[in-house]
């Protein structure tokens, strides 16, 4: 057997064939769509990215369908914030990147495995343009991942109830860590030649990331750090206030991932010019992208987050529709339609003057303390105003209708937050009565989502205390003909909404039996 042995292009020959549509290039690239099928054909990156494609279909369908209820996510994608779902699929590149990092690394350590590295040393192609190669093929996985965040996002955007804007920006970041995954598989494989090296690497950057955020308390400047920085707990914020260095962020990853990759070069030999400036200028957009993030949010930011908290007032929208006066943040006026169905609905089971008093719905978000606060919001002390959040489907419209009732009955939402005695029962009735499911709705406004025993009842504002016998009055009459209900409460309206009404007397104006004056009767016994 001979082996044919090609002599290296002599200097001119070399550069003559080295431009980008020079045979040297050409072979590059086909090297790069080879390992690009063998990687497509590994059993960790096709398991990887299949669950990510199958989840995020599943998560489409889910918010057309309805079936989010039955996943967890209370219907909130019913109407999406485009603020917040932009960012919301960038976990998922993370995943891939992760994937590809392992299975990068193993492709590039092949020929060491194997034992093919001396007939690599006869091969024309220099070992930095394989490295090249092998970090090219990751390119194709990174815009699957896009456009798979693309159809996330236009799934989104496409709702009905979608408010807000989207930035091109945090959309990026999901396909660029599925890049930058892969090209550090390829830098490690050449500073570590160990097939064992990436799993331990993986392992100890997850622990390193733990021990970081414990040690620093999630430093602001050190989270940025983190490929992958969702922020989430908070309602959504308007759109000009998340204040989230998303560019800066997105430069930083580029910026990385083309520094990691002439790392890699250089390490394989390629220490040409090209290849040195383009290290020297990824490294400049690193530090300028992790200079940019990491500063926090300016003192204009804070103070307009400020502004929009304390006085929604000064920057709302109001449509009168009725007796209702509708207060909606910019983004969110298109959603006083839906608001005013469910408003409309609890006002005609309310009897007396309840039903054409005169109510002002005011939106309101909590933006002082950031994306990753879990808001609460005070009471408002002002006759006939009703707090209604910037989320909304799912759990959030039966607890808005408890906020609402709350009001009908005790005047402002205060004395609702306060109320004990048996008028929890109309509360909670004028609020769910209408409903096709009530005995579903009372499940998912109660904090323990049963509907026996006392709980607590959550609102916009605070929460209700509900005693075991007032669930009991209330199930029994969500379960009665809805006409046959409606007509008593209004019948005994002046009764059902004094002050020092006990459950007891409601249940025996509702002619609801077997409820007595015994302990745990109102919930003020509690």
């Amino acid at each position: 057997m001979t082996t044919a042995t090609a002599r290296p292009a002599p200097p001119a020959a070399a550069a003559a064939d080295g431009g980008p549509h020079g045979p040297r290039a050409r072979a590059v690239l086909a090297l790069a769509r080879a390992e690009t099928r063998e990687l497509a054909r590994h059993p960790v990156v096709l398991v990887f990215f299949a669950v990510y494609v199958a989840a995020t279909a599943w998560q489409i369908y889910s918010g057309h369908t309805g079936w989010h209820e039955l996943t967890g996510r209370e219907g909130m994608a019913d109407h999406p914030a485009l603020q917040d779902a932009d960012r919301a699929a960038q976990s998922g590149g993370l995943l891939l990147g992760l994937a590809l990092f392992v299975c990068v690394d193993r492709a590039v350590l092949r020929s060491l495995r194997r034992g093919t590295d001396e007939q690599f040393g006869v091969l024309v192609m220099e070992p930095w343009r394989r490295t090249l190669a092998h970090a090219l093929s990751v390119v194709p996985f990174a815009l699957l991942t896009a456009l798979v965040v693309a159809a996330r996002f236009t799934s989104d955007a496409l709702e009905p109830g979608a408010v807000g804007h989207g930035s091109l920006a945090e959309l990026s970041v999901a396909p660029l860590v599925t890049l930058l995954g892969g090209v550090a598989g390829v830098l490690l494989a050449r500073l570590v030649p160990s097939v064992h090296a990436a799993p331990l690497v993986v392992v100890g950057v997850l622990l390193a990331g733990l021990f970081l955020t414990t040690a620093t308390g999630g430093a602001h400047w050190k989270r940025w750090l983190s490929p992958v920085v969702t922020e989430s707990g908070a309602d959504p914020f308007p759109s000009d206030l998340v204040g989230r260095p998303a560019a800066w962020h997105a430069l930083y990853l580029a910026g990385l991932a083309v520094l990691l990759l002439g790392a890699a070069l250089l390490r394989s030999g390629g220490r040409s010019t090209g290849v040195a400036a383009l290290t020297v200028l990824a490294l400049a957009a690193t530090a300028t992208g992790i200079t940019g993030q990491s500063q926090g949010p300016s003192a204009a930011l804070r103070a307009a987050r400020a502004e929009v908290s304390a006085h929604p007032e000064t920057v709302e929208r109001c449509t009168a529709r009725g007796a209702t006066t509708y207060c909606a943040l910019p983004e969110w006026t298109g959603r006083t339609e839906v608001w005013a169905r469910t408003t409309d609905r609890v006002r005609a089971l309310a009897g007396g003057t309840a039903a054409t008093r005169p109510l002002t719905v005011r939106q309101r978000v909590e933006a002082r303390y950031g994306l990753d606060d879990d808001p609460s919001y005070d009471p408002s002390t002002v006759p006939g105003t009703v707090t209604v959040g910037t989320r909304w489907g799912g759990n959030r419209v039966p607890e808005y209708a408890v906020g609402l009732a709350s009001v009908l009955v005790a005047g402002d939402e205060h004395a609702g937050s306060e109320l004990c005695d048996g008028r929890v029962v109309t509360v909670l009735w004028l609020a769910l009565g209408g409903v096709s499911d009530p005995l579903a709705s009372l499940r998912d406004v109660r904090i323990d989502d049963s509907i026996e025993g006392g709980a607590v009842v959550l609102t916009p504002t605070g929460n209700l205390l509900m005693s075991a016998g007032q669930t009991d009055v209330v199930r029994t009459l969500l379960g009665r003909p809805h006409a046959e209900v409606a007509s008593a409460v209004r019948g005994h309206w002046k009764e059902l909404t004094t002050p020092g009404t006990s459950t007891a007397r409601v249940a025996e104006l509702l002619h609801v039996p077997g409820i007595g004056h015994g302990k745990d009767t109102d919930s003020c016994e509690r």
